[in-house]
């Protein structure tokens, strides 16, 4: 079963015999319930009339009754009335307080975020931006013709997917509205969705999941400053340290003093070691003072933090392949991952600075982050379509377990639930 059916099901087609069938049984049902109702009630019926008809009787006296006394006794009914809330009120309020109490307990502890509640929660400005221009698109047009197509793919590009996902699917889509003979937009609604799942799950090969090793997984960490890279270092070290491993940080951002304060507050923060250097200290020197401690200590994950000047390709190139023989110096096999870290927010610039570091440095996955605050997580599909990198980290908000392994059935479900 293909991506889109395990999210969104299958196409829908009338189903005849569960129809007649359902039909079927309520006929059954209401055949059986009915003569036994009927019948039970048929004997006490007469009963019942005569029963009520007495209390009815019995009822009216009473009243006159209760009229008599209250005629002749209303003092002592006022008093009543005002020594029963006296003497029941402590009660009852120390009674209100013990339940109200009681309903307030257990609703201290907030229930825990499942996977795919991260995921609603942090595309709801992609999924609710895209479908509303998607809608608006289905309004605005009474028929399939040129127009409709340019349109749409001036939509596509709007909402961050992409210029080549947008081309690509466009062709498709006239590619199946004469295959189909839609004339009517809504026709091809949910042939949009289905494309876009299409899109991304290409061959099936998604290769989401991070190459953990059996002893030390080293995972180098690239990107612009401003991102959210070191952030997410921190939030990850947290993550696996919860999970029972060791974790030590490097910070190999030795030209902005910032960097290098930021992630060792990081490690105090979530009690993991940072290997530091000497201020203006050469980064490989620094990372390779922590591989060799990752060794010695038994490390299970070291993770580095790098610079990220992006304007200097040059130089950054070079610092990152020095890097890169240093720590095969150690452990010939490493990196095990290098992952680029890319602001949702930036749209397609995120795509773009994609694009400059796949050319300095071989990638093998994304950290994708702040995408809670955007509308733009559609360049997931643009980097998926165009990089053919895969997104296998993702942040889904502040909190320090707001990050986790990307998922693209939750993500593709988060983006694109209630569209159909």
């Amino acid at each position: 079963m293909g991506l889109f059916d395990r999210l969104f099901g299958k196409k829908e087609e009338p189903k005849i015999e569960e129809v007649v069938k359902e039909a079927l049984e309520n006929l059954d049902l209401s055949e059986d319930i009915e003569p036994s109702l009927t019948e039970s009630e048929e004997i006490p019926q007469e009963e019942a009339e005569i029963e009520s008809s007495e209390e009815a009787v019995f009822e009216e006296e009473e009243i006159q009754d209760t009229v008599e006394e209250s005629q002749d006794s209303e003092p002592v009914v006022e008093v009543q009335q005002e020594e029963v809330p006296e003497e029941e009120s402590p009660e009852l309020e120390e009674t209100a307080e013990e339940n109200s109490s009681e309903v307030l307990e257990p609703e201290i502890p907030q229930a825990e975020e499942t996977v795919q509640e991260k995921y609603d929660r942090s595309l709801k400005k992609t999924r609710t931006g895209f479908g509303a221009r998607l809608n608006a698109f289905f309004a605005n047009f009474r028929s399939v013709d040129e127009e409709f197509f340019e349109e749409l793919e001036e939509l596509l590009i709007m909402s961050d997917v992409g210029v080549q996902v947008a081309s690509n699917l466009t062709e498709e889509l006239r590619y199946e509205a004469k295959l189909e003979n839609a004339k009517k937009p809504d026709a091809l609604r949910r042939v949009i969705i289905e494309k876009l799942v299409e899109l991304y799950e290409k061959d099936g090969n998604y290769d989401e999941s991070i190459h953990f090793q059996d002893g030390l997984t080293v995972m180098l960490f690239v990107g612009v400053n401003g991102v959210g890279k070191t952030t997410s270092i921190g939030k990850l070290a947290h993550r696996y340290k919860q999970a029972g491993k060791k974790v030590m940080l490097v910070a190999a951002d030795t030209f902005r003093a910032g960097a290098v304060a930021q992630l060792a507050e990081w490690g105090r923060r979530v009690d993991v070691p940072v290997v530091t250097g000497p201020e203006k200290a050469d980064p490989a020197s620094v990372v390779f003072d922590g591989m060799e401690r990752a060794v010695a200590e038994s490390i299970d994950i070291l993770m580095i933090d790098t610079a990220g000047r992006l304007q200097n390709k040059d130089n950054l190139m070079a610092e990152l392949e020095k890097i890169g023989r240093i720590i095969k110096r150690v452990v010939p096999e490493a990196p095990h991952e290098t992952f680029l870290a890319l602001d949702a927010s930036t749209g397609q610039n995120a795509l773009v600075q994609a694009k400059e570091f796949s050319k300095i440095t071989p990638l093998t996955g994304i950290v994708l982050t702040k995408i809670d605050g955007t509308a733009r997580g559609g360049v997931v599909l643009a980097i998926r379509e165009e990089l053919n990198i895969p997104v296998k980290l993702i942040g889904f908000g502040e909190k320090i377990d707001d990050i986790g392994e990307f998922k693209s059935e939750n993500f593709m479900k988060g983006l694109l639930e209630g569209l159909i």
